[in-house]
């Protein structure tokens, strides 16, 4: 089986938006509250960036910034790249080994935001497929699951 970022990792999930006007500070108290490593920025109901725990660390610790002064308008990641909800798993883990990023929003064609997938959520879906693959090739060739012949 191949999943789909929608709904086999991404299904009834509570979605992280925040204006850009928020600050830093605010928007780590939420992070760290909910347990995630990243808030969308939507202006509209439109997804118009992105903030992760690696901003923290970038832009506001190592640049020495002020995080109760500085908005998430100052340091987020403007259009960021997305996925939409048909993308496969390892679609979206090649493209964020390729950029260098952790978090991909996953939108609608028509610009609806749908949810967020982590790297961590992408190598699972990936390795349960790739161990399914590989039980269903055993069973193929030994005639069961199990890797012996029948």
């Amino acid at each position: 089986m191949h999943r789909k970022i929608v709904p086999d990792i991404v299904s009834k999930q509570e979605l992280s938006t925040v204006a850009a006007t928020m600050t830093v500070r605010e928007a780590a108290k939420q992070m760290a509250t909910k347990r995630i490593g990243a808030l969308m920025i939507t202006r509209d109901g439109r997804l118009e960036g992105i903030f992760t725990e690696r901003d923290v660390m970038t832009k506001i610790v190592a640049a020495n910034r002020d995080p109760d002064k500085t908005t998430l308008a100052d340091v987020m990641t403007r259009n960021p790249d997305t996925v939409q909800p048909d993308t496969l798993p390892l679609q979206a883990l090649e493209m964020m080994r390729e950029s260098g990023y952790r978090h991909l929003p996953v939108v609608e064609a028509d610009g609806r935001i749908v949810g967020i997938v982590s790297i961590r959520d992408l190598y699972f879906a990936v390795k349960t497929d790739l161990e399914e693959d590989i039980q269903e090739r055993e069973a193929f060739l030994f005639g069961t699951g199990q890797g012996t012949p029948a």
